[in-house]
């Protein structure tokens, strides 16, 4: 566990430079968490008295209509991150080529793919859907058997995005390409977007509790504006960390595509701490 988690941080690191080279990548992952918020209000706001209604009659479950604007509300969710995420690999991927690809380029790209990338969210929403619905009906044993599968859905589906912005396939295409890619190279147990994971899971909890006790203190010496000013750098530093995380995510994928593909081409990100990514199949 110990030379997994020091791998990741190696892996980390080595995605930090790449991001470093182009801090600009920040802002994709921040238009899309604007994105993914304004949706959430506008779907929340409207939404909250019958909601309010619901529950406060008591009844279980829900009803056929909010099934359909929950899968609504996924397939719009899904296309925002998978549209924003494609630009981000499109420019990564760029940048593993040597070339200086700016947002706009990588922007363009999503847009010329956005009836695909409509129709993969479809599929996502979908399964999304089906398995809260399934979820629903057999309490906690279903949870965890729905949690299983939604996992194998994500493994199976990690590479989709890079294979959208490198190869002009369909959704469907896709989501064979990316099984094929990581049953060939890998095996089924990905560890390496875990680590990343963790890493900043520990920086982040680090972080607030540090910061948390400076805000204490602050407020506890009755010194308000301190208080205060401490308290919105917190968040903006737990903010700067979360885009950081889905950044380096999203030039991860990408790494892992081309080395899956067979591609050299990885810029500055070490091979061999790919590979080890990754836990071999037997």
């Amino acid at each position: 566990m110990i030379d997994r988690l020091q791998r990741s941080w190696e892996l980390a690191r080595e995605c930090m430079q790449l991001l470093l080279q182009d801090k600009q990548l920040l802002v994709l992952p921040l238009l899309s968490s604007l994105a993914i918020v304004l949706l959430t209000v506008s779907f929340a706001v409207p939404l909250a008295p019958t909601l309010g209604a619901h529950l406060g009659r008591g009844t279980r479950g829900l009803s056929a209509l909010a099934w359909v604007v929950l899968f609504v509300f996924y397939w719009l969710q899904y296309s925002i991150i998978i549209f924003f995420n494609t630009a981000l690999v499109e420019v990564a991927m760029k940048r593993f080529d040597g070339v200086q690809a700016s947002i706009g380029d990588g922007l363009r790209r999503a847009a010329s793919l956005l009836p695909v990338i409509l129709i993969y969210a479809a599929i996502a929403a979908s399964v999304g859907t089906l398995l809260r619905i399934v979820a629903e009906r057999f309490g906690i044993f279903g949870r965890i058997v729905i949690g299983l599968i939604g996992l194998a859905w994500s493994v199976a589906t990690a590479l989709v995005v890079p294979v959208l912005a490198a190869e002009n396939v369909g959704p469907i295409e896709a989501i064979g390409r990316s099984v094929e890619l990581i049953k060939k190279a890998w095996g089924e147990d990905i560890i390496g977007s875990a680590g990343i994971g963790v890493v900043f899971g520990l920086i982040m909890v680090a972080t607030v509790i540090v910061g948390g006790m400076l805000v204490l203190a602050a407020f506890g010496a009755h010194r308000v504006a301190l208080g205060v000013l401490l308290m919105v750098l917190l968040v903006l530093c737990v903010c700067l960390l979360a885009l950081a995380q889905a950044t380096l995510q999203g030039i991860y994928s990408a790494a892992l595509y081309r080395y899956a593909s067979g591609d050299a081409a990885l810029g500055g990100i070490d091979k061999s701490l790919l590979e080890g990514a990754f836990r071999a199949r037997s």
